[in-house]
């Protein structure tokens, strides 16, 4: 029955528990007489068991109460033995009354036996299905094999998530200690588990050999969260993580369902507010364009605008696959949003043309563009194709079918480009702001560092290192970049878009620039792994384009706040649209591959600002 992983038969379970019914009703009569039975009570006694066992038993058949496995026995089989019992009894209470006023003016079983019997069946039954269960999980997983865990929260959360690791036969964590935040739960237990306060819990950590410590507070700030996950860190424990409540299985959490704390955990902030009714107001029955909208930006822009009351939200990008993936998921989320979805090049005129005039859209996100520094080093041409000629082509369109507002996503590396994806995204910046004045449109660009979780960010690329057992490649120990969530970023782009007026770079607050071989460090400790003895770091030296910090502003700009206190307002050097459109027609005049020397002089001079590092352009800033 302990060693075997088979079920008891329900119908031996289904006997055990009248063996328990036969036991309470003869203890109960025991206590009630006080071991001494009168005759009278004698004599009743095996008429009354028949009656106590058949109707017990009935009830237990009915609610089938004995289908349940006892080892894995939780609150709610203890629920549903505590009613079927209470109404065996209230089934008896209603059977003296009757035998009492309509039959012959006797009780079938004494109101006292009812009472007791009622207490010590449902108390032995429920008992024995724990004590069953506990022997069972000590047999299998030993407590001296047991790691020991914490859990930080002795609150509701903090409880259910005990409850899941003793629920789980395979588990082989017993918790060892609370932590909680409230001092007045200092030294107090929790189903005998004793509670610390906050200040204890690194010496708990440095004295006892602990292997989880588990986050199990429902609404925990993030400042909060990262503080703790810090702490742990600091003495090479691993965190988990519970999930939203939203997601526990019928309303039950699972030991399975705690996941590990990732490194978004870490560089996360807090939620943004928007401004959802002026948003709303702005997008209201109007028709939405997004470029790039299977990339990780144009996607989450995507999502957030499906939620608007918009006319309809045409989605386009060249990568066939990506774009088939979002639209099945977008088309099962929002199913009343009216969506297109239209495979098709920014770089392509005659295409975009018809794509333009065709449905006149009112509001564009152009979030299409290469952003791969050292990829674009190597292909120039490209970069000028696409980030510059493309966005060139949008923004005409733009002002011809009248848009009314042009949202282009940039790149914080657009700021003393020293690249030639950096000093693309800054040439057409340069271009939308010039057109700017000649026509309706209202022209707004919006710049910000690192997303988590982009292609191309090197958080993916450290967790397959990580996984394949490494090295993790890092390209200088001094290197910094700024980062942001992805819903973060696209929030901020939608807030910036709707209170442009046209003409403006709208910069958003990155927080502090992280190291990344901090941050590489970090993952490599949220994965378990010791730095050094398991996994290495390596340095491998600048790539083509690369430089050890980023920037939001360059030298001669200064920001202007906004209403919003993480967007402001970059004051940038105005360029005469005359002028842009003539280095333009150049850079479409050079679009060959032999000229890629000559395209990167004229991007240059027309980004006086633009220094190359660690590539083969150096030469033309001498």
């Amino acid at each position: 029955m302990f060693y075997s992983n088979k079920s008891t038969p329900g119908w031996l379970v289904l006997i055990f528990e009248c063996l328990i019914v036969v036991f309470s009703l003869l203890l109960s009569y025991m206590v009630r007489f006080n071991f001494s039975l009168p005759l009278v009570e004698q004599l009743a006694l095996p008429r009354v068991a028949l009656y106590v066992i058949l109707i017990r038993g009935l009830l237990f058949f009915i609610f089938k109460t004995y289908t349940s496995i006892i080892r894995y026995t939780s609150t709610r089989d203890a629920v549903r033995i505590f009613l079927v019992c209470s109404l065996g009894s209230f089934i008896f209470g209603i059977s003296n009354i009757i035998s009492y006023h309509f039959i012959n003016q006797t009780y079938i079983i004494p109101f006292s036996i009812i009472i007791i019997e009622f207490f010590i069946t449902t108390f032995s039954i429920i008992s024995v299905r724990n004590v069953v269960k506990i022997v069972y999980n000590e047999l299998r997983n030993p407590s001296r094999d047991k790691s020991n865990i914490i859990i930080f929260g002795a609150g509701e959360a903090g409880l259910t998530t005990k409850r899941a690791i003793d629920r789980d036969a395979g588990s082989k964590y017993k918790v060892m200690a609370f932590i909680d935040d409230e001092p007045n739960k200092d030294g107090k237990k929790l189903e005998d588990v004793p509670i610390y306060s906050n200040e204890k819990l690194i010496s708990l950590l440095q004295e006892n050999r602990i292997a989880l410590i588990i986050i199990a507070i429902k609404n925990i700030s993030l400042h909060r969260k990262q503080q703790i996950i810090e702490q742990c860190m600091s003495q090479n424990v691993k965190v988990l993580n519970i999930p939203p409540v939203s997601s526990w299985i019928n309303g039950e959490l699972s030991f399975k369902q705690i996941k590990k704390v990732n490194i978004d955990d870490l560089l996360e902030r807090e939620v943004i507010q928007l401004d959802k009714e002026k948003l709303s107001h702005e997008l209201s029955g109007k028709v939405v364009l997004v470029t790039g909208a299977s990339g990780s930006i144009g996607s989450e822009i995507s999502r957030q605008l499906a939620v608007f009351p918009i006319k309809k939200l045409i989605l386009i990008d060249y990568a066939e696959t990506p774009l088939h993936h979002l639209q099945l998921e977008l088309n099962e989320k929002y199913p009343r949003c009216n969506f297109e979805f239209i495979l098709a090049d920014i770089r392509d005129k005659l295409r975009m043309k018809e794509v333009f005039e065709r449905n006149l859209p009112s509001v564009v996100y152009h979030a299409a563009a290469y952003k791969h520094v050292p990829m674009m080093e190597s292909n120039p041409v490209e970069a000028v194709r696409t980030n510059i000629l493309g966005t060139r082509y949008l923004a005409d369109l733009a002002v011809n079918c009248k848009v009314d507002k042009f949202v282009m996503i940039s790149t914080d590396k657009a700021v003393n480009p020293s690249s030639v994806m950096g000093a693309s995204k800054r040439v057409a910046e340069i271009y939308v702001q010039s057109l700017n004045q000649n026509g309706i449109t209202r022209f707004i660009t919006t710049r910000f560092g690192n997303v988590l979780g982009s292609s191309g960010s090197v958080i993916p690329l450290f967790k397959q290192q990580i996984d394949k057992g490494g090295p993790v490649t890092v390209t200088d120990p001094e290197i910094t970049r700024f980062f942001m969530t992805i819903p973060e970023a696209c929030q901020l782009v939608l807030e910036a878009g709707a209170m442009g007026n046209g003409g403006e770079i709208f910069i958003f607050d990155m927080g502090k620039s992280v190291r990344i071989v901090d941050l590489a460090k970090k993952m490599i400790q949220l994965s378990g792994l010791t730095l050094g003895k398991d996994i290495q770091i390596v340095f491998t030296g600048l790539r083509p384009g690369e430089k050890l910090y980023e920037e939001l502003l360059n030298n001669n700009e200064n920001t202007l706040p906004t209403h919003h206190p993480l967007i402001m307002i970059a004051k940038v050097t105005q360029y005469d649209y005359d002028e842009v459109v003539k280095q333009f027609n150049e850079f479409e005049a050079n679009l060959d591959q032999d000229k890629a020397v000559e395209l990167v002089r004229k991007i240059k001079q027309l980004v006086p600002e633009y220094s190359s590092m660690n590539s083969e352009f150096c030469a033309l800033d001498h």
